[in-house]
Protein backbone atom coordinates (compact mmCIF):
# COMPACT_ATOMS: atom_id res chain seq x y z
CA UNK A 1 0.00 0.00 0.00
CA UNK A 2 1.25 3.67 0.05
CA UNK A 3 1.34 3.76 3.41
CA UNK A 4 3.84 0.92 3.87
CA UNK A 5 5.67 2.00 0.52
CA UNK A 6 6.04 5.90 2.53
CA UNK A 7 7.43 4.09 5.64
CA UNK A 8 4.62 5.08 7.54
CA UNK A 9 4.56 1.15 9.39
CA UNK A 10 2.73 1.61 12.22
CA UNK A 11 -0.14 3.41 10.26
CA UNK A 12 0.28 0.99 7.57
CA UNK A 13 -0.28 -2.17 10.47
CA UNK A 14 -3.41 -0.41 12.36
CA UNK A 15 -4.95 -0.70 8.97
CA UNK A 16 -4.31 -3.74 8.12
CA UNK A 17 -5.39 -4.89 12.02
CA UNK A 18 -9.07 -3.40 11.18
CA UNK A 19 -8.66 -5.14 7.76
CA UNK A 20 -8.33 -8.23 9.34
CA UNK A 21 -10.48 -8.17 12.18
CA UNK A 22 -13.13 -7.27 9.35
CA UNK A 23 -12.60 -9.93 6.79
CA UNK A 24 -12.69 -12.40 9.98
CA UNK A 25 -15.95 -11.28 11.10
CA UNK A 26 -17.54 -11.49 7.47
CA UNK A 27 -16.06 -14.57 6.65
CA UNK A 28 -14.48 -16.25 9.22
CA UNK A 29 -11.00 -17.22 10.06
CA UNK A 30 -10.30 -19.94 7.11
CA UNK A 31 -11.02 -17.42 4.36
CA UNK A 32 -8.40 -16.37 1.56
CA UNK A 33 -9.12 -12.58 2.29
CA UNK A 34 -8.14 -13.04 5.62
CA UNK A 35 -4.83 -14.79 4.45
CA UNK A 36 -4.01 -11.99 2.54
CA UNK A 37 -4.06 -9.01 4.96
CA UNK A 38 -1.94 -11.53 6.69
CA UNK A 39 0.50 -10.98 3.83
CA UNK A 40 0.19 -7.78 3.71
CA UNK A 41 1.22 -7.45 7.44
CA UNK A 42 4.02 -9.75 7.17
CA UNK A 43 5.37 -7.16 4.41
CA UNK A 44 5.28 -4.75 7.22
CA UNK A 45 7.17 -6.28 9.80
CA UNK A 46 9.84 -7.31 7.07
CA UNK A 47 9.98 -3.37 6.74
CA UNK A 48 10.48 -2.97 10.34
CA UNK A 49 13.13 -5.62 10.79
CA UNK A 50 10.82 -7.82 12.38
CA UNK A 51 11.15 -11.09 10.10
CA UNK A 52 10.96 -14.00 12.71
CA UNK A 53 7.25 -12.18 13.25
CA UNK A 54 6.68 -11.95 9.55
CA UNK A 55 7.83 -15.57 8.47
CA UNK A 56 5.33 -16.68 11.57
CA UNK A 57 2.71 -14.03 9.76
CA UNK A 58 3.67 -16.12 6.23
CA UNK A 59 3.14 -19.24 7.59
CA UNK A 60 -0.02 -18.43 9.45
CA UNK A 61 -1.47 -17.01 5.72
CA UNK A 62 -0.09 -20.27 4.30
CA UNK A 63 -2.01 -22.37 5.95
CA UNK A 64 -5.10 -20.24 5.98
CA UNK A 65 -4.83 -20.42 1.98
CA UNK A 66 -4.55 -24.44 2.37
CA UNK A 67 -7.28 -24.87 4.31
CA UNK A 68 -9.68 -22.08 2.09
CA UNK A 69 -8.34 -23.22 -1.38
CA UNK A 70 -6.99 -26.63 -1.01
CA UNK A 71 -3.47 -27.68 -1.04
CA UNK A 72 -2.77 -27.40 -5.02
CA UNK A 73 -4.10 -24.05 -5.75
CA UNK A 74 -1.49 -21.28 -7.10
CA UNK A 75 -2.23 -18.97 -4.40
CA UNK A 76 -0.39 -21.59 -2.14
CA UNK A 77 2.27 -21.79 -4.31
CA UNK A 78 2.54 -18.11 -4.81
CA UNK A 79 2.70 -17.95 -0.64
CA UNK A 80 5.32 -20.45 -0.78
CA UNK A 81 7.48 -18.60 -3.02
CA UNK A 82 7.32 -15.51 -0.41
CA UNK A 83 7.94 -17.83 2.37
CA UNK A 84 10.91 -19.50 0.53
CA UNK A 85 12.11 -16.04 0.64
CA UNK A 86 11.79 -15.10 4.24
CA UNK A 87 13.76 -17.86 4.85
CA UNK A 88 16.27 -17.05 1.79
CA UNK A 89 16.93 -13.78 3.35
CA UNK A 90 17.76 -15.51 6.61
CA UNK A 91 20.33 -17.63 5.29
CA UNK A 92 18.39 -21.16 5.62
CA UNK A 93 18.87 -22.49 2.63
CA UNK A 94 17.58 -25.68 2.99
CA UNK A 95 14.23 -24.66 4.20
CA UNK A 96 13.90 -21.87 1.74
CA UNK A 97 14.96 -24.62 -1.03
CA UNK A 98 11.90 -27.02 0.50
CA UNK A 99 9.16 -24.24 -0.11
CA UNK A 100 10.29 -23.31 -3.36
CA UNK A 101 10.33 -27.21 -4.63
CA UNK A 102 6.73 -27.76 -3.00
CA UNK A 103 5.61 -24.55 -4.80
CA UNK A 104 7.04 -25.70 -7.95
CA UNK A 105 5.42 -29.09 -7.49
CA UNK A 106 1.87 -27.15 -7.44
CA UNK A 107 2.66 -25.47 -10.57
CA UNK A 108 3.76 -27.76 -12.87
CA UNK A 109 1.03 -30.22 -11.61
CA UNK A 110 -1.64 -27.18 -12.73
CA UNK A 111 0.12 -25.88 -15.45
CA UNK A 112 2.06 -28.97 -17.37
CA UNK A 113 1.95 -26.17 -20.38
CA UNK A 114 5.09 -23.55 -18.32
CA UNK A 115 3.63 -21.21 -16.29
CA UNK A 116 5.30 -17.91 -15.27
CA UNK A 117 4.68 -18.99 -11.75
CA UNK A 118 7.03 -21.89 -12.28
CA UNK A 119 9.94 -19.52 -13.79
CA UNK A 120 9.65 -17.30 -10.62
CA UNK A 121 9.86 -20.14 -8.80
CA UNK A 122 13.25 -22.12 -10.87
CA UNK A 123 14.63 -18.18 -10.54
CA UNK A 124 14.37 -18.38 -6.90
CA UNK A 125 15.79 -22.19 -6.77
CA UNK A 126 18.56 -21.32 -8.77
CA UNK A 127 19.53 -18.49 -6.23
CA UNK A 128 19.59 -20.92 -3.58
CA UNK A 129 21.70 -23.03 -5.70
CA UNK A 130 23.77 -19.79 -6.12
CA UNK A 131 24.35 -19.14 -2.55
CA UNK A 132 24.84 -22.88 -1.90
CA UNK A 133 28.15 -22.45 -4.72
CA UNK A 134 26.22 -25.02 -6.83
CA UNK A 135 26.92 -23.24 -9.80
CA UNK A 136 26.24 -25.66 -12.11
CA UNK A 137 22.92 -25.97 -11.21
CA UNK A 138 21.83 -22.26 -10.48
CA UNK A 139 22.95 -21.84 -14.36
CA UNK A 140 20.23 -24.56 -15.14
CA UNK A 141 17.69 -23.14 -12.72
CA UNK A 142 17.84 -19.53 -14.35
CA UNK A 143 18.52 -20.86 -17.80
CA UNK A 144 15.43 -22.99 -17.78
CA UNK A 145 13.62 -19.93 -15.96
CA UNK A 146 14.64 -18.00 -19.08
CA UNK A 147 13.43 -20.55 -21.80
CA UNK A 148 9.69 -20.36 -19.01
CA UNK A 149 9.24 -16.33 -19.70
CA UNK A 150 10.35 -16.39 -23.86
CA UNK A 151 7.61 -18.77 -24.22
CA UNK A 152 5.01 -17.08 -21.76
CA UNK A 153 5.66 -14.02 -21.95
CA UNK A 154 8.24 -13.28 -24.50
CA UNK A 155 11.76 -11.64 -24.91
CA UNK A 156 11.27 -8.09 -24.13
CA UNK A 157 10.04 -8.08 -21.01
CA UNK A 158 11.27 -7.41 -17.44
CA UNK A 159 11.07 -11.16 -16.15
CA UNK A 160 13.63 -12.15 -19.37
CA UNK A 161 15.65 -9.57 -18.45
CA UNK A 162 15.90 -10.57 -14.58
CA UNK A 163 16.32 -13.77 -16.46
CA UNK A 164 19.29 -12.89 -18.19
CA UNK A 165 20.78 -11.34 -15.17
CA UNK A 166 20.77 -14.46 -12.86
CA UNK A 167 22.37 -16.68 -16.18
CA UNK A 168 25.00 -13.71 -16.01
CA UNK A 169 25.82 -13.48 -12.62
CA UNK A 170 26.46 -17.22 -12.17
CA UNK A 171 28.47 -17.18 -15.64
CA UNK A 172 30.75 -14.10 -14.37
CA UNK A 173 31.05 -16.17 -10.82
CA UNK A 174 32.45 -19.57 -12.88
CA UNK A 175 35.29 -17.10 -14.06
CA UNK A 176 33.28 -17.03 -17.68
CA UNK A 177 33.28 -12.93 -17.81
CA UNK A 178 33.16 -13.14 -21.90
CA UNK A 179 30.30 -14.91 -21.56
CA UNK A 180 28.67 -13.11 -18.66
CA UNK A 181 29.65 -9.43 -19.99
CA UNK A 182 27.57 -10.46 -23.51
CA UNK A 183 24.49 -11.79 -21.35
CA UNK A 184 24.67 -8.61 -19.30
CA UNK A 185 24.19 -6.62 -22.37
CA UNK A 186 21.27 -8.20 -23.86
CA UNK A 187 19.70 -7.69 -20.27
CA UNK A 188 20.42 -4.02 -20.13
CA UNK A 189 19.22 -4.10 -23.83
CA UNK A 190 16.00 -5.10 -22.68
CA UNK A 191 15.64 -3.31 -20.09
CA UNK A 192 16.35 -0.18 -21.79
CA UNK A 193 13.59 -0.58 -24.73
CA UNK A 194 11.09 -1.95 -21.81
CA UNK A 195 11.75 0.02 -18.88
CA UNK A 196 13.14 3.12 -20.33
CA UNK A 197 16.72 4.09 -19.62
CA UNK A 198 16.07 5.79 -16.45
CA UNK A 199 14.89 2.77 -14.51
CA UNK A 200 15.94 1.78 -11.09
CA UNK A 201 16.97 -1.51 -13.17
CA UNK A 202 18.77 -0.06 -15.55
CA UNK A 203 20.75 1.28 -13.32
CA UNK A 204 21.22 -2.24 -11.37
CA UNK A 205 22.23 -3.80 -14.34
CA UNK A 206 24.71 -1.25 -15.41
CA UNK A 207 26.48 -1.23 -11.90
CA UNK A 208 26.42 -5.58 -12.18
CA UNK A 209 27.78 -4.90 -16.03
CA UNK A 210 30.67 -2.51 -14.54
CA UNK A 211 31.59 -5.48 -11.85
CA UNK A 212 31.66 -8.13 -14.25
CA UNK A 213 33.86 -5.97 -16.05
CA UNK A 214 36.13 -4.94 -14.18
CA UNK A 215 36.99 -8.87 -13.26
CA UNK A 216 37.67 -9.88 -16.78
Amino acid sequence: SVLRKQGLHDRAMAKYEEAHEMCRRLHGDDHESVAEVLGNMALVLKAQGKRAEAMAMEEKALDIKRRALGPDDDAVASSLLNLGSSYKEQGMFAEALARYEEGLGIVRRNHPERNVLEGRLLQRIGDVYFEQGKLEDALGMHKKAHRIFLKTLGPETPQAANALLGIGRVLSAQGKHEEAIETLEEALAVRRRVQGSEHEDVADTLVRLGICKERE
